[in-house]
């Protein structure tokens, strides 16, 4: 990759948005919406959801507080272009004050993308990042947005990303902005108990996928630094105060993502799990995540015929059965970066101690471990990818520059090539 000769940066921002986390926190979403100045909300989120009744109880918590809502329940189990574009024909249609968004990744993103289209005009297209898209900027307020996360993964409560998959271009893109950011996530560990092993699987290696790419990340100053500090990247590179929140996370992450799986009524594994998932949220909204996810947009959005377990029928590989799938061999090349934090993340997620002499496959020993225990799809076989597909998911992770912008090592085409390849 081409070098860049400014300075490198001194300078890292961060920040999160209010948290309310606990058993029966969703039962106090009134006071919050009321507390907002709403009195009017769309709640989003998908049929999946909705089944399980969440959404309807939180619209009659909103109604007898003499909040008028309606609920949008049409949010795909991956968010796409055309399913996002629906979505935002359908709020189109009133006036709303606010938003509530329920679910998992997919109904908070599209919420957020929802919020961002209602208040300016345009194409969801042009506020892509580039190269796929026009990278245009929010110039205009957008209205409150409360997440409520039911799964324990995407950390989107926490972050000012959107991540769409666009059919036409079959690989995935994102929209970054602070002004995307929710203002407030409520965490209720409560509304998790009912997700299905093979989704808390998924969801739970998104957890720990954030938080490992986040801290290993290229430190925030080895950055170049910002031409204009009003245009600083969102993500700032690992930094001191992601570091912390990242840290935690892996070690929740090793210490209660087997037990969720196993048992999806472990009270203590499932309040620890949102909690690891918020914290990596937290981290990686700043310090940025790098390789694993860059990859796993083109493998969810490429994918030709796969139907993951335990979810409904999609065009796509779950998000977090995609970054996991080239997990171990990006972090066997990212590890000559920072040998020490490698060995550190490994520590935390194993409990186990590592040395220099345990070297590059301590990390990726430790993550094929937990993913055999958990029955993760091993390798990029599983979802239906050869040979001779390895130059399309290529070009697809360098269309990633949000990512690959912190990637933690200079890498080119042919270092792409091979992570892949010894991924199959």
């Amino acid at each position: 990759m081409e070098q860049d000769l400014r300075p490198n940066e001194s300078v890292f921002t961060w920040a999160a948005p209010p948290l309310k986390f606990g058993e029966g926190a969703i039962d106090e979403i009134s006071s919050d919406v009321v507390g907002f100045g709403i009195s009017k909300a769309l709640i989003i989120t998908d049929a999946g959801v909705r089944q399980a009744g969440v959404p309807d109880r939180v619209a009659e918590q909103l109604r007898s507080a003499g909040v008028s809502c309606e609920v949008f329940d049409q949010v795909a189990v991956e968010p796409t272009d055309v399913s996002i574009t629906e979505a935002v024909e359908y709020a189109r249609q009133g006036d709303w004050d606010g938003f509530v968004a329920i679910g998992g990744g997919s109904a908070l993103d599209t919420a957020k993308a929802v919020n961002l289209m209602t208040t300016h005009q345009g194409e969801l297209l042009d506020f892509i990042t580039p190269p796929i898209g026009g990278g245009r900027k929010p110039d205009r307020p957008l209205k409150p947005l409360i997440a409520v996360p039911t799964t324990a993964g995407t950390g989107s409560e926490s972050t000012n990303i959107c991540v769409v998959d666009m059919l036409s271009l079959h690989l995935k893109a994102g929209i970054s902005s602070p002004a995307l950011k929710p203002r407030l996530a409520v965490v209720d560990p409560t509304v998790t108990y009912t997700l299905p092993p093979q989704v808390t699987a998924s969801s739970g290696m998104d957890v720990l996928s954030h938080a490992l790419e986040s801290y290993t990340a290229t430190p925030f100053d080895r950055m170049p630094a910002a031409e204009d500090p009003a245009k600083r990247p969102p993500f700032a590179g690992s930094n001191p105060v992601s570091d912390v929140w990242c840290e935690m996370a892996l070690d929740l992450v090793g210490r209660y993502l087997r037990r969720a799986v196993i048992n999806g009524r472990d009270r203590q594994a499932r309040h620890q799990l949102a909690l690891a998932s918020m914290y990596a949220g937290t981290g990686f909204g700043n310090a940025g995540t790098h390789l694993p996810h860059a990859n796993a947009y083109p493998v969810a959005g490429a994918v030709k015929d796969y139907q993951a377990e335990g979810y409904p029928q999609m065009p796509m590989v779950p998000h977090g059965q995609a970054v996991s799938a080239t997990a171990a061999e990006v972090f066997r090349w990212t590890y000559v970066a920072n040998p020490q934090r490698h060995l550190k993340a490994a520590e935390l997620l194993s409990g186990e101690t590592f040395t220099s002499a345990d070297g590059a496959d301590a990390l990726p020993g430790v993550l094929r471990s937990l993913m055999r225990d958990i029955d993760m799809p091993h390798g990029l076989r599983s979802f239906g990818y050869d040979q001779d597909d390895l130059d399309t998911l290529v070009d697809g992770t360098l269309k990633q520059t949000r990512q690959l912008a912190v990637v933690p090592r200079p890498a080119d085409r042919h270092a792409f090539r091979e992570i892949f390849r010894k991924s199959l």
